[in-house]
């Protein structure tokens, strides 16, 4: 395309309020990849666009994030009949589905259906909450068809889109419009889990399961009237810009760095959600009395709202692989420290400093898969291969703690204390390996 082609078409024939067009190159070498769409920055729908996703983070996520009180009524009062291996099935079915169906919702979304799965997942994700309220005594089928599979399906209909409606309303300010967003789960991590405890503690527990699937309905609604769809302008298609943003499948699955960050999230996925599943649990069998126990994943997603925003905040300067590989060893070191701590001030502590380490992994990780694409057509794609890759580790992860802790009623908690110690290390360890080979072939940047 000619400068002049540019020059003299770019005002008809694109909306001056939604764009500026922008030569970045030569003008003999210039090409589509050379005009700069710039979306609105701001303003009220995307302000209430980044609230309504807030608030999907806050109920799907979110609500996942407080499975460690479901994790430890259902093993010493619901489901008694079964071991803590087969109930942690539930929260890692439902988790895991979020990454897996991922390659499927965002080519849903692509194709704009955003919408339509926001309505179908509100709907039945609020249905399966009721259902299971309904649930009875020690059925475990019942509880895994409500929670596991309603719970956990329904909500990545609208999980994951709900990051990607945000980048239709933000550019220069989009990190920061997402470290919001993805707050929300932290944030329903914290109220969740003092909800349903105290209810069940001063009515009954299916009370606070009803009670926070009312909630959770009325914010879905909210959700749903003010997010809006704004996707940018599409751009004339050539010859060249055809075949740079074609799919490089072989250049994908030989880059030796791209592949070491796969590697080091599976392993880090096998490991760093067992305190969220098991650190109610843990206090309570070694002493801690129940009314403070309650307030540890409180505390756990406390930290990680102030991990999120503090380290997406520092990475600019400190570089996301660094503050990744850092954040894991110290989640590390910390998963190995609970081998100590047995009082509710010592888990409170170790509840705060472990959110805080975790979220930085769970906002920073992302970019990382990100930073290896050769073109923004390749960002999907490699996210979506990413979340193949973790879905499996965060399916059987926890469950494997669970077959190390022993029957019920044994507790043999140095066991999976270790395990999931040595798989975070060791996906520190891949991700660190990651960034060497990043550097050798990119050089030094903002993801280092």
């Amino acid at each position: 395309m000619a400068e002049s082609t540019v020059a003299s078409s770019a005002p008809s024939t694109v909306n001056l309020a939604q764009t500026d067009v922008i030569a970045k190159t030569d003008p003999e070498k210039l090409s589509i990849h050379s005009v700069e769409y710039e979306l609105p920055e701001g303003g009220r729908e995307a302000w209430m666009t980044m609230a309504g996703a807030w608030m999907v983070q806050f109920c799907t996520f979110g609500y996942i994030n407080a499975f460690g009180v479901y994790q430890d009524y259902y093993t010493r009062e619901f489901l008694i009949n079964k071991t803590a291996a087969d109930i942690s099935w539930v929260g890692s079915f439902q988790l895991a589905i979020q990454y897996a169906l991922g390659v499927f919702v965002g080519r849903a979304f692509d194709a704009g259906y955003f919408h339509h799965m926001m309505f179908i997942g509100s709907t039945f994700y609020v249905l399966c909450i009721f259902l299971l309220s309904l649930t009875q005594v020690g059925q475990f089928y019942q509880v895994f068809l409500a929670q596991a599979v309603g719970m956990g399906v329904f909500p990545a209909l609208m999980f994951l889109p709900s990051f990607t409606i945000v980048s239709h309303h933000f550019k220069r300010r989009r990190a920061l419009a997402m470290g919001i967003v993805t707050s929300g789960a932290a944030c329903g991590g914290v109220i969740f889990p003092i909800m349903l405890n105290q209810l069940g503690q001063h009515t009954k527990f299916t009370t606070g399961i009803r009670v926070s699937g009312g909630i959770i309905g009325a914010m879905l609604l909210f959700a749903n009237l003010t997010m809006k769809t704004k996707p940018a302008p599409k751009q004339p298609k050539t010859a060249e810009s055809v075949d740079q943003l074609s799919t490089d499948w072989k250049g994908i699955f030989t880059d030796l760095g791209y592949l070491a960050s796969l590697a080091g999230a599976f392993f880090t996925s096998l490991g760093l959600f067992y305190p969220f599943f098991y650190l109610q649990l843990y206090a309570v069998t070694n002493g801690v009395d129940e009314q403070l126990a309650f307030y540890l994943l409180t505390l756990l997603n406390g930290g990680s709202i102030f991990g999120r925003l503090v380290n997406n905040s520092l990475a600019p300067r400190i570089g996301s692989f660094n503050l990744v590989f850092g954040s894991l060893y110290a989640c590390a070191v910390l998963i190995f420290v609970m081998l100590k701590i047995k009082t509710f001030a010592g888990l409170a502590v170790f509840a705060v400093l472990y959110g805080f380490t975790s979220g930085a992994y769970a906002s920073l990780m992302p970019a990382n898969f990100v930073g290896f694409s050769n073109h923004p057509g390749e960002y999907a794609l490699r996210l979506a291969i990413a979340f193949s890759v973790v879905a499996p580790a965060i399916l059987t992860g926890n469950p494997i703690s669970g077959a190390l802790l022993g029957p019920t009623g044994s507790f043999t908690w140095e066991r999976p204390i270790i395990y999931n110690g040595i798989m975070v290390a060791v996906g520190a360890t891949f991700v660190l390996i990651s960034r060497i080979l990043y550097i050798k072939r990119k050089g030094k940047g903002q993801w280092v």
